[in-house]
């Protein structure tokens, strides 16, 4: 221990009798050396780095801290890709005190070698910038990066406490007013019908209308070629302006909103609207914040406010905001004055930096003393605060965004076709147009006697004359009117079925009562509609560890103090809701959530006097629980009436492990019953003490550290420290100027050590606690560097490292802890399904190698057949080596070909990868890859070892990454999106789960204990992991063969039709002339053929979500392209050749010696038409309900009804077709004809193919088809 004297073994002692020693007046000391002797930080070290690092963010060196304006959000981007920059400069700029001995293990600064979630007390950061490699690292920008708020061009915001009009003397800040809406009265016309012509279907609606309008061009009549163009703006207008009429109905109740605003001395009631920045505001308990306030004061003495920010984030637990001790005279004397120098908007909501100016002093006020719009006051009768940002520049309104969209792989593939099919258009248009230029030159001379040639009108002596533009003009003529008739071969309707189709896939998955979850009261969610049969395709799925595999609720399990190992053997201790009386013994515990269990033999430790080594290193094991955190004990009402010293408390962090850590503390008697801004009191066993808190370093993703600096009662000063074992053992004490003493924390090291290693292989999180004693010259110069870098506006968080770094050193080991985190209900089983259907699995996590493999066996992750490849490297070359001497042992090699189903980017092949089966230690057992952060910092950005990576884990049946960064996580991601096409799915559930979601092409959300970062920012979200098997094996494959089979039949349905016009074409002298009315050639997309696609498309399913469950390799169909390939596609349309022969010439040989007319022609060909197309989506349709029968049949009947009302008109030309040649035998055997002769080839083709070549699919729906007949055939029998 630091010295043998107990912490507080003047408890007794009275604390008004004891005061603080003097404070000392700032000094600008320039000396930045390291307390500790073994320290590798030094004042020049420091400089040098910090003149390297400008030349990174700005271009050129500089001397001062204060010559540049510098913000924590240039470090982090700059450190984020430091590997592209200087990699060798932030691999030697450490903040830590190594030992002397054995430093070769390298903590670096990266934010890429940050852990994504290992401690216990980690605090995502990365996505709060979402912050992404660029593509130097091989990883896309999915979002843009959130503005840089601290950059030197920016100044610092100015705001005058009660004094708006001198905040504001230039005008440069908004108002409180918000706007959500896109158009006024006056713009909604013009700008809504820009916004839609953005759409380039849409555009081609209106090219085609266009031309029709053209005299020469006049195929259709004018006003039907408009109504499709005109019913799409039309509908979606109405939708654009009920949505805008509703946002504008939200804006205005937003608004005028009223709040309490200080005027003339008094608080009276405004409207949000009307707020300024820099007027004082008064809040009362549950009422929502109008803007962004900085605290003033609060109703609580210690200027606690709880704030629940569901609004704002998502998460649902309470947040403590305080306002600073210096402040709260302002409130009480009423005197509200003084100036807030802040940071200019931006962004991110997770981090402020301002300092006031107030009475002399200069405060320091960060993310904790800010409250933001549309937070609610909880628990605290009213508060107080000043405006520092209002209106559309508060953080929520500039974080009002919506998520980066993603597109469907099999849209892509859609677009390819399209291409096929307009290349196709332009052929069948130029031999129309060819053809009526030959048949121009051939009939030269017969032009004006020949009908539509003359140059008068037989029978109208004022007819008007036919004007002949030439033969060039007319073939240019008949090219552009033939684009007119076969304009739906591009079909532009498919964009519009699919959405409405993926809407209502969407609508049943929402509603699957398979994937809600009741623990946390969550249903599935679609956040994305764009990518729904992309579900069906996945062969990576990239899966975070704490809280998606893990429940994330931490419960205390082990302790290493003094040596001695702590938790073998636990008792539960009782009740959900505990307390600790002040008579002192261990009675009841202190409050928690979830059940305590504590170690008798360790309880029994803390009864003891505070005499011996062992004791007093537990006291301060315990002591340091309690005190080093940012929970904060909220007092709960006692049902008993018990007095407030026994009241139970509730402990609310935004930390699930400092959480348990805190709640242990108190069920081993240690109960933190009161913090704030400059105490915390601490009840040990009934004996309260006040700790003054000096100052707090919180836990970041480069030191992996947070500590507490507190004055005892006794005046002694002592520094807390807690933090991931690889940052706190490189910063013990290995020197404590006594040899006896030295072996003895040496042995304690050791044990420590192994004890870690056990905790690891359990699968329970590990945190190591230190502590140390600072002496007056120490604790001046940390304090004087720590007030000087709380009160920057600029570099705030570098400084503080900087200054973390003077007393985070030279620590004496207290003990470690082991948090258990269990896996959630049901994980095992959905990993091996996904394994068996053809899906790799891999977890990226940021716990320790021991404990993810751990949890990665007994989530059936990893078995113990499997071979694995550990790869741990500390340089470059050492990961080569290790990457390299994997796959020679192995034999893992590339390929020359590319990879499976056409799938790779590169010249890797994985099939080639796996070689054969005689290959030694290799063909016998599976293959799984472990390797940690630090090897992915050296690995990701050279091409050489993400090659050798991307081989090696390709091979690989599991992947397990550990101590990995949110970086790291998209960079893994991208590796194999970036060189190969299959498709990832990402899914976590924590803020720094972010990066890797918006990467994939998939991003799945869990609704878990660490806010709802992850799922805003997420195309899909539920509750637990185990959905994900029921997600990707039943929906994921329904989606993808709906959608798949729906792109092709919208192919044929429209290419049938325009080849039947074709046809007719051919032997019209290549007139452009049609059979059909102009009204049925509009209805055929609209309205005949339109509803039964989307039923199918909804409804339809080729088995059954038991069959699909039980047997996870069906799902491999969508790795195979079995609903849609280049190969259907063409067989398709060979398919949809034949069938436009059929339909034209059986009725053109058949009613060729007679005298029917062309309409009469015409409507056989439109009822015939739509009749075939239904009977053939009837033929492929696999499950059959009442809406099923309802679209199919009733669109057959619908169109039969709609020819007969246009028949029916006088005023067309078509007039009474229907009734003459309805009455025809011939008529009806006709159709009768075309439907077998059209679809007896594809029948054919079905059936020979399910009996020769069945596919998996055929044979489980036998299968079924089997149980279902089978039983029933027995109870038919006597």
């Amino acid at each position: 221990m630091s010295s043998g004297e107990p912490l507080l073994s003047s408890l007794a002692s009275h604390q008004d009798s004891l005061k603080p020693p003097p404070r000392p007046l700032p000094t600008q000391s320039t000396s930045l050396n390291c307390l500790c002797t073994n320290s590798s930080f030094s004042s020049s070290t420091y400089e040098d780095c910090e003149t390297r690092f400008s030349k990174f963010s700005n271009g050129e060196a500089f001397t001062s801290i204060g010559e540049l304006n510098r913000n924590e959000s240039d470090l982090s981007q700059v450190t984020g890709r430091f590997h592209s920059a200087d990699s060798h400069f932030f691999q030697s700029f450490r903040v830590e005190c190594p030992p002397e001995e054995k430093p070769t293990h390298h903590v670096d600064w990266s934010v890429m070698d940050r852990p994504a979630g290992d401690s216990a007390i980690e605090i995502p950061i990365a996505s709060t910038r979402q912050d992404k490699p660029n593509k130097s690292q091989h990883v896309r920008h999915k979002s843009g990066l959130q503005e840089d708020p601290f950059s030197s061009e920016y100044e610092p915001r100015l705001v005058y406490i009660n004094d708006p009009r001198r905040t504001n003397d230039k005008y440069e800040f908004t108002g409180n007013e918000i706007r959500t809406s896109k158009y006024t009265f006056i713009t909604f016309l013009p700008k809504n019908l820009f916004i839609q012509f953005h759409r380039l279907a849409y555009v081609y609606f209106l090219v085609i209308a266009a031309l029709n309008q053209l005299p020469p061009l006049a195929v259709f009549g004018r006003t039907a070629s408009l109504f499709p163009l005109l019913f799409v703006l039309f509908v979606t207008a109405i939708k654009d302006g009920y949505e805008d009429w509703r946002r504008h109905r939200s804006d205005r109740k937003e608004n005028n909103r009223e709040a309490l605003v200080l005027q003339s001395g008094e608080f009276r009631m405004k409207k949000w609207k009307n707020i300024c920045v820099g007027e004082v505001v008064k809040i009362d308990a549950d009422e929502t914040i109008p803007c962004d306030i900085v605290l003033l004061g609060t109703s609580d003495p210690n200027g606690i406010a709880y704030i629940q920010t569901m609004n704002l984030d998502g998460e649902s637990n309470l947040k403590t905001r305080y306002a600073r001790q210096e402040l709260i005279c302002m409130v009480t004397e009423n005197l509200y004055s003084g100036l807030i120098r802040c940071e200019q908007p931006n962004r991110n909501i997770y981090e402020f930096t301002a300092a006031m100016e107030f009475n002399g002093h200069r405060v320091p006020l960060g993310q904790s003393n800010i409250v933001l719009r549309g937070c609610q006051l909880k628990n605290t009768e009213w508060m107080i605060g000043v405006v520092v940002y209002a209106g559309q520049e508060t953080k929520a309104m500039l974080n009002s965004t919506a998520s980066p969209s993603k597109s469907s792989n099999l849209e892509s593939y859609m677009n390819r076709e399209t291409l096929w099919l307009s290349l196709f258009l332009f052929v069948i248009c130029a031999v129309v147009a060819a053809g009526m230029g030959i048949w121009l030159i051939n009939h030269t001379d017969q032009l004006d006697t020949l009908p539509y040639y003359r140059k008068k009108y037989f029978g109208h002596d004022d007819g008007k004359d036919f004007k002949y533009y030439g033969l060039g003009m007319e073939i240019f003529f008949s090219f552009l009117s033939s684009v007119i008739i076969f304009q739906i071969m591009i079909p532009i309707s498919l964009y519009i079925t699919m959405e409405l189709v993926r809407l209502g896939q969407s609508y049943f998955m929402i509603g699957d009562r398979h994937m809600y979850d009741a623990s946390s009261n969550s249903r599935f969610q679609c956040r994305s509609l764009n990518i729904n049969e992309d579900l069906g395709q996945i062969r990576y799925v990239f899966s975070d560890k704490t809280g998606t595999l893990t429940e994330n609720k931490m419960e205390f399990r082990k302790a290493s103090i003094f040596s001695k190992d702590y938790g073998e053997s636990l008792q539960d201790v009782g009740a959900p809701l505990h307390e600790i009386t002040s008579s002192g013994p261990l009675t009841r515990q202190s409050s928690s959530k979830s059940e305590i269990s504590i170690d008798s033999e360790l309880a029994r430790l803390l009864q003891r006097d505070l005499v011996g080594e062992e004791r007093i290193a537990a006291h301060e094991f315990f002591l340091t629980l309690a005190a080093c955190n940012t929970v904060i004990p909220v007092p709960l009402d006692d049902p008993f009436g018990g007095h407030s010293e026994a009241r139970s408390i509730e402990y609310q962090g935004e930390s699930p492990d400092e959480q348990a850590l805190v709640t242990a503390a108190s069920a081993y008697g240690y109960r933190l019953v009161e913090r704030t801004t400059g105490h915390l009191a601490i009840d040990v066993h009934g004996e309260r003490t006040r700790l003054d808190v000096i100052g707090l370093h919180e836990f970041d993703s480069v030191r992996k550290r947070m500590s507490v600096v507190v004055r005892f009662p006794n005046n002694r000063v002592k520094v807390l420290v807690k933090g991931a074992d690889n940052s706190m053992l490189s910063i013990l004490n290995s020197d404590t100027g006594n040899e006896v003493n030295n072996l003895l924390q040496s042995k304690i090291r050791e044990v420590t050590e192994s004890h870690l290693t056990n905790y690891s292989s359990q699968g329970l999180r590990t945190l190591v606690l230190g502590s140390r004693d600072l002496n007056e010259i120490e604790f001046k110069e940390w304090q004087e560097q720590y007030e000087e870098a709380s009160t920057s506006i600029h570099d705030r968080t570098a400084k503080l490292r900087q200054a973390a770094s003077l007393i985070e050193c030279d620590l004496t080991l207290l003990g470690a802890t082991g948090i258990e985190d269990k896996l959630q209900e049901g994980v095992p089983e959905p990993i091996e399904s996904l394994r068996q259907a053809g899906i790799k699995v891999w977890v990226l996590t940021g716990d320790k190698q021991e404990t993810a493999i751990s949890i990665g066996l007994s989530c059936w992750l990893l078995t113990q057949e499997m071979q694995q490849i550990i790869i741990n490297g500390t340089s470059e070359s050492e990961c080569r080596r290790l990457l390299s001497e994997a796959k020679e042992r192995f034999l893992i090699r590339s390929g020359d070909g590319i990879g499976r189903n056409g799938s790779m980017k590169g010249a890797y092949d994985p099939k080639m990868a796996h070689v054969n089966d005689d290959s030694p230690g290799f063909g016998a057992a599976p293959l799984a890859l472990i390797i940690d952060g630090t090897s992915l910092v050296y690995i990701l950005d050279k091409d050489l070892e993400s090659e050798l990576l991307f081989e090696l884990a390709t091979s690989c049946k599991v992947v397990l990454c550990c101590r990995v960064a949110p970086l790291q996580k998209a960079g893994i991601v991208d590796l194999i999106k970036s060189r190969t096409c299959d498709m990832t799915l990402a899914i976590g559930d924590g803020a720094n789960d972010v990066s890797m979601i918006q990467m994939a092409d998939v991003g799945v959300g869990i609704c878990g204990q660490e806010g709802r970062q992850a799922v805003m920012a997420s195309d899909f979200a539920m509750g637990q992991f185990r959905f994900l098997k029921r997600l990707l094996l039943v929906h994921g494959h329904w989606n993808y063969q709906r959608v798949g089979y729906l792109v092709l039949y919208n192919f044929y349905r429209n290419a049938v039709f325009v080849l039947m016009l074709f046809w007719y074409i051919l032997y019209t002298a290549y007139s452009a002339t049609s059979a059909l009315t102009d009204w049925s050639s509009v209805f055929y997309s609209l309205i005949y053929t339109s509803l039964p696609t989307i039923v199918v498309g909804i409804l339809d399913k080729d088995l059954s979500h038991k069959t699909l469950l039980h047997y996870p390799k069906l799902y491999q169909a969508g790795h195979r392209h079995e609903s849609y390939n280049f190969q259907l596609f063409w067989i398709t349309m060979l398919d949809t050749l034949w069938q436009s022969l059929v339909i034209f010439y059986v009725p053109y040989f058949t009613f060729s010696n007679t005298c029917i007319d062309i309409w009469s022609l015409g409507s056989l060909w439109t009822l015939v038409v739509v009749i075939l197309v239904n009977v053939h989506l009837a033929m492929d349709t696999r499950r059959w309900v009442f809406i099923t029968h309802v679209a199919i049949w009733g669109s057959i009947v619908i169109t039969f009804i709609s020819m007969v009302l246009i028949d029916s008109i006088p005023v067309f030309p078509n007039y009474g077709t229907i009734y003459n040649i309805g009455t025809s035998l011939t008529y009806w055997i006709t159709i009768l004809l075309i439907i077998i002769l059209g679809l007896l080839p594809r029948f054919l083709g079905k059936v020979i193919y399910q009996m020769l070549w069945p596919t998996d699919i055929q044979i489980a729906r036998e299968a079924e088809i089997l149980r279902k007949i089978i039983p029933k055939q027995r109870e038919m029998r006597p």
